[in-house]
């Protein structure tokens, strides 16, 4: 029974016609006037301190604080340069790897041969003879292999379409 008496729909009218009424008068009832207080001189002297403060502001004063021995400059007594590896000249190399591809050569009647060599990423067409890179020349070429020489004798031998590394020392 008490539960069909909430389910019914008078209930819930006079519940809500409730709410908003209770809901209005709280409205009207805030406005109110502030109660009138009057400023008083007070008789009575500020209560004392029962600690002795006035010593303790001399306590604190940066003319009693200990005077710094040491320069401010310098590194701090904690710092060190155990843990930094010494510093070692950069020697600059004396030797580059060139990466060389033969790629063939043609020859016209009696004239020397030319040589067809990608260098890096250039491609050089050269004579037999003729200096590719520092301190190394081509000194002969055939249909298959190319051979390269150097100052020292050392010489380097290349076939078609293949690339070898050399090294070559720097200007």
């Amino acid at each position: 029974m008490l539960t069909q008496t909430f389910k019914s729909r008078w209930f819930v009218s006079v519940l809500h016609a409730g709410l908003w009424l209770l809901l209005a008068l709280a409205v009207l009832r805030l406005r109110g006037t502030a109660p009138r207080f009057l400023e008083t001189t007070s008789h009575t002297s500020p209560a004392q301190s029962p600690v002795p403060v006035a010593r303790l502001e001399a306590l604190f004063a940066p003319e009693s604080w200990p005077k710094r021995v040491g320069d401010t400059n310098s590194p701090s007594p904690f710092a060190t340069r155990y843990f930094i590896p010494p510093v070692t000249p950069v020697v600059p190399p004396t030797t580059r790897k060139v990466e060389l591809t033969y790629q063939g050569y043609y020859q016209t009647g009696d004239d020397p041969k030319h040589v067809f060599l990608q260098v890096d990423s250039a491609l050089v067409v050269s004579l037999v003879g003729s200096r590719i890179a520092t301190e190394l020349f081509i000194a002969d070429a055939a249909m298959q292999t190319l051979t390269l020489t150097n100052l020292g004798a050392q010489t380097n031998v290349l076939t078609v379409n293949t690339k070898k590394v050399v090294e070559v020392p720097v200007k």
